[in-house]
């Protein structure tokens, strides 16, 4: 019997690992791929690492995309389509679970060393806020207080992979690029047309010039769902945030702070860079101030 489109989609979202990303760096040879563009490494053969990926962790909503090791050193991967600062928290707590399972048995509370493989964080991160091509994000950002001396520090290495971005990291790893092309396509198409015309236009261009074009051909049914999932998810995020972000600011305005101007225009910048029209824009802002000359004055920008 044939799964609906809607009954598919809750299936996506029930299980977390359903990841159009995921599924595609799960195998040993594109993951040693990726692991040698990234690390300007050279192996070959793909059984020289092992996938560790914790199944069922504990922390289930912190599940890591990619585990694995090689070379004695742990690495984790991850792909975020929306920006989070939280990222090193995260890690951090699945490195616990990772690290918990690999000494499962064995006796911490001995004399005898315990021996466990270096870690080290990547993230891929492709969402529609802009950042820098290479960015470190630190746990000790996110601590309460600055201190002089941190005694417990992670950091993950962000890497932008949106088009225009690390392009030798992209072309080195022939499938992150694929990859990178397939998620801009669906956005870019998805700018004219619904979500599911846009994913299929984009699938079925993929497949004839190449690009994905065995994962796709393989996966076609299952990889659709996921992008209508992935990128309605992604979308929510990205207006729950405005929306939070508008009701900051319309605080900001009810009390006569100044500051809320400058804020609101950032925030009419940012909507402008993410391809958002003229309508939608000025109808988001009419959440924030009731300043038909304010308005005015950042759409004739917007225009310039």
């Amino acid at each position: 019997m044939t799964m609906s489109k809607e009954n598919r989609q809750k299936s996506v979202k029930r299980d977390h690992k359903s990841r159009i990303f995921t599924m595609i760096f799960s195998q040993k040879k594109e993951l040693l791929e990726l692991y040698n563009a990234v690390s300007g490494k050279a192996y070959t053969d793909p059984e020289a690492l092992t996938v560790n990926t914790l199944e069922n962790a504990i922390y289930m909503s912190m599940q890591n995309d990619v585990s694995f090791i090689i070379d004695s050193r742990l690495y984790l991967y991850e792909h975020q389509s929306t920006y989070n600062p939280n990222i090193p928290l995260r890690l951090f707590l699945y490195l616990s679970d990772l690290y918990s399972a690999m000494i499962q048995g064995r006796n911490i509370y001995g004399s005898k060393k315990i021996l466990i493989p270096p870690p080290h964080f990547i993230v891929f991160y492709n969402g529609v806020e802009e950042h820098e091509e290479r960015e470190i994000l630190k746990l000790s950002d996110l601590y309460e207080i600055t201190e002089e001396e941190v005694d417990l520090e992670l950091k993950v290495v962000m890497l932008n992979i949106n088009r225009g971005n690390n392009r030798k990291l992209l072309e080195a790893c022939k499938t992150l690029g694929d990859y990178a092309e397939y998620i801009y396509r669906i956005r870019e198409y998805a700018k004219e047309s619904p979500i599911e015309e846009a994913v299929e236009r984009a699938v079925t261009e993929c497949i004839r010039e190449g690009i994905l074009k065995e994962f796709l051909e393989k996966n076609r049914a299952e990889a659709i769902a996921m992008s209508i999932y992935e990128y309605n998810e992604s979308e929510h995020m990205r207006m729950e945030r405005e929306d939070a972000y508008a009701d900051g600011h319309k605080a900001g305005y009810d009390s006569g702070e100044e500051n809320g101007r400058i804020q609101m225009l950032e925030l009419f910048r940012r909507m402008t860079a993410e391809g958002m029209s003229e309508h939608d824009i000025a109808k988001r802002l009419e959440k924030v101030t009731k300043e038909p000359a304010l308005l005015e004055k950042m759409l004739i920008q917007y225009k310039l």
